[in-house]
């Protein structure tokens, strides 16, 4: 299944896509797309409705985060091992892992806004695993047994916050718009090899990032894995998994940064497209 979210920001309201690719609503089936509606049970009693019976959501209507009520936005650094080298660091020999605020999450169309007095301002395509059940001490071969879907993130990044103004990399990743999401949460049966999908891209038509997840160092069920052994994980907590090669900061002879005006274009294989317009706040 593709599940989304849909309507204003703030008050989205849950929804289904069916066959042909057109929304149809759930509002009044489940409260959201969060909670035990995440959990094998939940996903099960939407397997079983006919989406044709749905009304259908109006073309053109925003789409928002594809998950809601998330109580952590988890992101896994450096891992990829080439895109490690691009930023002239050691390839992790355990994965590297810190906080994106959740204020930061947007709809996956949402306009990008450079903070005011950002001059490096960057872009990274990331596969998004979202939980669907709480993981506390998860062995690496049931893993994935705790992921509810996938998503398509761009893990938004201004590189002076994060690494020329002291302290870890939390402020160079939480400003406002830095973490859209989705457009869809594809329930994990529908990809069945997290580690064989081809993510891309591109700012103003041109293709920055062109990569697979199969070039992770660590790989979904690890991470799920690894991540329990220090915190319990809940539904809706969503995990970054880590950029290919080719983000701004890596592009020779000079870095690229955004700029306000310019439009990003990202995907995933199976996951869906996101579109961005970058302004400045």
């Amino acid at each position: 299944m593709k599940l989304v979210r849909y309507g204003t920001p703030g008050a989205e309201k849950p929804g289904i896509v069916d066959k042909d690719g057109v929304i149809r609503s759930l509002d009044g089936v489940v409260p959201d797309i969060a909670g035990a509606v995440l959990s094998d049970d939940g996903l099960a009693k939407l397997r079983g409705i006919d989406p044709a019976s749905l009304p259908k959501v109006p073309d053109g209507t925003r789409l928002g985060p594809c998950v809601g009520g998330t109580g952590k936005f988890i992101c896994i650094g450096l891992n990829y091992a080439d895109h490690a080298a691009e930023s002239n660091l050691p390839v992790p020999k355990e994965p590297v892992v810190f906080m994106k605020a959740t204020s930061a999450i947007v709809g996956p169309n949402d306009q990008v806004k450079i903070p005011r007095t950002s001059v490096k301002t960057d872009w990274e395509v990331e596969l998004g695993v979202i939980i669907g059940k709480t993981a506390s001490y998860v062995s690496e071969d049931e893993a994935l047994d705790y992921v509810a879907g996938y998503c398509v993130i761009n893990d938004v990044s201004e590189r002076a916050f994060q690494a020329e103004r002291g302290g870890q990399w939390t402020k160079g990743k939480s400003c406002d718009t830095f973490g859209p999401t989705g457009p869809w949460l594809v329930t994990r049966d529908e990809v069945p090899d997290p580690q064989n999908l081809h993510m891309w891209l591109e700012v103003d038509g041109h293709r920055y990032q062109n990569g697979s997840t199969k070039t992770m160092v660590f790989t979904v069920k690890h991470i799920v894995h690894y991540l329990s052994q220090f915190m319990s994980l809940h539904p809706g907590d969503i995990i970054s998994t880590g950029t290919p090669p080719g983000v701004g900061m890596g592009q020779k002879p000079e870095p690229i940064y955004l700029k306000a005006g310019q439009v990003m274009r990202l995907g995933i294989e199976g996951l869906g497209e996101q579109r961005q317009e970058v302004i400045q706040a």
